[in-house]
Formats: structure tokens, sequence, C-alpha cells
């Protein structure tokens, strides 16, 4: 659940709609499907290294440990940072929800009381936190399933009068509208869209049982995201001309003209504006509160590898990494007080931000292909992992191409009309990461691990190294 909660928010409900306006019905699906594809890959590379080496914040351990230490330093400040920013971000789109009930209290005092909520579910327990998350995981996905039976009925014309079938995929220049650069630029929002998917990867170290759980709603995750995402992309298509302009909504301000609401409408269902208002702020609620998590952990992550100060690591007895927790919070909390202070470092914050996602894809794939590498190269067979990712290498050669493909094409546009400020705005996390990665080598004098030195041994869940007689015992 958290894995599918993880992808599910304001991107499918709200900003899908920009989507098939900009791209047609048929460059959307194409889009989506694509960017699915890719995510399931990525997945099934995280998988494999999480159930061989389950810990919190694996992916800079991953990076650290298969390719480089100055990877995997860059990679977790980075996600860190993204996840930071992110709470910030989602505790205002909290306050803007809630506008669209009571217009007359002031947003900060939404935006404070979420974040109270989510650091105490953050400090409880990493039970808590667990529960929280299916719960409102599963309010999204009921949410889904509803939408799709109301609007398949609303296509075949059994709700809301005479059905359009699928006269809007040939609509005007429907169903590709914008050629391939359209289709390009709707990457951009699909892959925004499925961010937060490899929170699996994290949870994996604090989940009980990780060789069989993460397998588990690994290979699920593909076929969610196909019913979930591609049907709902279909379902919208379908009800919506590409030219209704009520599709270029793209923020939880646009709860009136979420795609979602307008399919609900159409159908006759009259509180359809103020139950997606409601499922929203769950989306928004929860990704705030895996956002949380996610960079506290990430944070501890950093502490042991010895990329962060000491005391980060420090934990209650319940486990908590308080300390990181207390930290990510006050980022959090500082970046929000900007938005009302100074709105412009908050953008810059905020676009600074905005590619981290892919970047964490990108060192994904890359630890993963090296790892896989390594693993073979040192005498080891694909039987002795606790679970393989299929089509190797083909799929983190695909995830690193279009990586660097949604990456590159965020807004080329720019370049070529010699707009630098908008460049820098755009691509500021790029050089970021690489000023984090050239600073550690430097420092360090790390140099890339080479293949035979990788490190492939298996890795307890409470980080000690397996023996042999242990390793046999578990596969036993």
């Amino acid at each position: 659940m958290i894995a599918l909660g993880g992808c599910i928010g304001t991107g499918l409900f709200v900003a899908s709609g920009s989507a098939i306006s900009t791209a047609g019905p048929g460059g959307a699906l194409v889009a989506y499907t694509a960017m699915g594809l890719m995510v399931y890959f990525l997945m099934t590379s995280l998988g494999e290294m999480a159930t061989n080496m389950p810990i919190s914040g694996s992916f800079a351990a991953y990076s650290a440990k298969y390719v480089d230490p100055a990877l995997g330093f860059a990679m977790g400040w980075n996600y860190w940072f993204n996840w930071a920013i992110t709470v910030a971000v989602d505790i205002s789109t909290a306050a803007l929800v809630m506008k669209f009930w009571l217009p007359g209290v002031p947003g900060w005092i939404w935006s404070l009381l979420a974040l109270v909520i989510i650091v105490t579910i953050n400090a409880l327990s990493v039970q808590a936190f667990g529960e929280t998350e299916f719960w409102m995981s599963l309010i999204k996905v009921v949410t889904i399933f509803v939408f799709l039976a109301v609007g398949l009925m609303t296509i075949v014309g059994i709700m809301g009068g005479k059905g359009p079938g699928l006269s809007n995929f040939t609509y005007k220049q429907a169903p590709f509208v914008g050629g391939f650069p359209a289709i390009l630029s709707v990457f951009v929002v699909a892959g925004f869209s499925f961010q937060g998917t490899e929170l699996v990867g994290i949870t994996a170290g604090e989940s009980k049982d990780p060789q069989h759980s993460v397998p588990k709603a690994i290979n699920q995750v593909f076929w969610r995201i196909i019913l979930f995402y591609i049907l709902a992309i279909f379902v919208i298509a379908a009800v919506l001309p590409y030219t209704s302009h009520d599709l270029l909504g793209s923020s939880a301000s646009d709860v009136a003209i979420s795609p979602f609401t307008l399919v609900f409408r159409r159908a006759g269902l009259a509180a359809a504006a103020s139950v997606m208002n409601a499922v929203i702020l769950t989306s928004v609620i929860s990704a705030a509160n895996s956002g949380m998590y996610a960079s506290t952990r990430m944070l501890y992550s950093l502490s042991k590898e010895g990329y962060a100060p000491h005391f980060l690591e420090r934990t209650g007895k319940n486990g908590i990494p308080y300390f990181a927790l207390i930290a990510t919070t006050i980022v959090a909390a500082l970046t929000f007080i900007s938005s009302i202070a100074g709105p412009q470092i908050y953008l810059w914050l905020v676009a600074a931000s905005g590619l981290t996602g892919f970047i964490a894809w990108f060192g994904i794939a890359l630890s993963h292909f090296r790892f896989r590498r390594a693993f073979i190269k040192q005498g080891h067979q694909l039987s002795e992992l606790k679970y393989h990712a299929k089509w190797f290498p083909f799929g983190p050669i695909l995830a690193l191409v279009l990586c660097v493909a949604v990456i590159v094409g965020q807004d080329p546009q720019s370049f070529f009309t010699g707009n630098w400020e908008q460049v820098l705005v755009t691509y500021i996390s790029v050089p970021l990461v690489l000023i984090l990665f050239i600073g550690y080598k430097l420092k360090k004098h790390t140099k890339l691990i080479p293949l035979d030195k990788v490190d492939v041994s298996p890795v307890h869940k409470d980080g000690t190294l397996k023996d042999d007689a242990a390793a046999e015992q578990d596969q036993g």
C-alpha cells in the first residue's frame, strides 16, 4: 500500500488533465504507459538490491557501495533535500485545499496543524506511520475504483445521459496532438506523478520480512500502475475532449476543475467537488507524511555512513531517529516560513528540488546495473538472490535513458531562447548534485569501485553481514 499510495496524489487527481490537454488522449496514454514501464523496471532493480541489503535510506548506501562513495554522498543529500522541501510544499498545499471549505481562516493555521500531525505520526513509532499510510492509501484506492466504475458507465451512457463512447479519441487532432515534442513534455508530468514509488526501498529496512514483503509489493505495483493510472487516463480522455479548458488546472487549488471532479459531475453526482477535495486533502497529508518518513530515514542513513553528523543516527527506544526527525522538521518549517516571508526564495527552493526525484531514479538504475555486473563477475549465481530483476540489463538501461531524456526535456526551449534565468530555475538541482559529488570526490579522493572489488555480500536487516552458515540457514 505504501508503494501504491506514494505515487497516487495530486499528479493523478489534478495534473493528469493537463497531460491530456497537451498531448491529446493517445499522447497522454503513451507517455504514462512508457513512464509506468520505466518505474516498474526501477522497482525491480530496487527490489533486487533491497532484498539483498535491506537498510533504511537505501539509495545512498547502494550508490556508495556499488558505484562510488562520492555518488552515495551526493544521492543521499539530494534525496533528503528533495523530501524536506516537498514536506513544506505539501503543508502549503493542505492550506490551499482547506480554503475550499473555510476561505476565511488564515492558511498558515492549516499548514501548522498539518505539520504538527505529520511530526506526531512520525515520532510515535514506525508502526503508527505504516498504519496511517495504509488507511490513507486505501482511501485513494477506493476513490479510483469508484471513479473507474462511474467513468466507464458514463462512457457507455448508463450514467449522465448519452454516452460519448470513444468519439473524443478521434475529435479534431486527437488522439495525438502536438507530435513527439508534446509527448516528451508529458513524460515530465507523468514522471512527477509516479515519484514516491521508490519509498519501498526505504521502508525495506524496517519491514518485518523484507525478503518476502518487498518482492510481493513490487510485483503488484506494475499491475496497479496499469489499472489505476492507464485506466484513469483512458476514462478522463474518453469523457472529456482534450480541447476542454477545464483540463488546464494543475495544482490542488484547481479541485473544482480536477478531471475526477468533472467526470463525477458529468455522471450527475452533485457533491463531487467536496468529495474529491477531501480525497485530495488525504493525498496531500499522505505525501507529506511519506516525505517526512523518507527524509528522516535518509538523514539517519547518511549519518550511519559517515556522510552527516553522527548525533543524527541516535534513536529512541522505539527506534525512531529523533534528531534526524527534528532536523528535517526544522528545514521543512523554515522552507514553509520562506513561502510567506520571501516568495522568491521559496520558488527557488521548490525549483531546486524539482528534478531530484529523477536524479534519485538515475542513481537507483546505475547502482543496480553495477551491482548485477559485479555479482556475476565475482562468480555468483542468480539463484543466490532472494529476488532478481527480470530483463536485465534492458530494465536499468531503459531507466537511465528515460531519466536523462526527462531531465533534459524539462525546458529545452529556454536554452534556445537564451532565457538563462529560467534555465537556472529549471535545472538548478543538476549542478547542485554535481557540486556535492565533485566536492566529496576531491576531499576524500574516492574512485569508481572496480567490479571485482564491489562488496555484493548480503546484509541482515539489522545491518550486520551474513556469514555463509547464516545465509545457508536462511535459504533452508
